[in-house]
């Protein structure tokens, strides 16, 4: 009889969700500026073009590429590392997947801004 590996009894999504964090910060060499168009792979909204120029667009752009990305290549086409210092204390990201990556890179463990109200 074939055996299913499932998760502990009464544990969450939220806690088993496979998030990618790379090996350097270095290897972060994603556009800076103008129009982008993220794989469907990352974003299947419909409407995956974001201007890096507009600091909104480029807060989601970088919140749905950390939640999306398979594989360390996602990241390192889609992010650059100085945008993400600068925007990490601004993103909306989940506990976790901000844990994983502040316990790689310290220079990220800031605390996260307010959300504006």
């Amino acid at each position: 009889m074939a055996t299913i590996d499932r998760p502990p009894r009464g544990s969450r999504y939220v806690d088993q969700r496979h998030y990618v964090v790379p090996s350097r910060l270095a290897d972060l060499h994603g556009p800076t500026g103008g129009h982008v168009t993220l794989d469907r792979s990352l974003d299947w909204s419909g409407d995956s073009t974001y201007d890096l120029d507009d600091p909104g667009d480029l807060q989601v752009m970088y919140q749905t590429v950390l939640n999306q990305a398979a594989s360390a290549e996602d990241l390192n086409r889609w992010l650059d590392a100085d945008i993400l210092r600068r925007v990490w204390p601004s993103l909306w990201l989940p506990a976790r997947l901000r844990a994983l990556w502040q316990a790689r890179f310290s220079d990220l463990a800031a605390p996260p801004q307010a959300l504006a109200g």
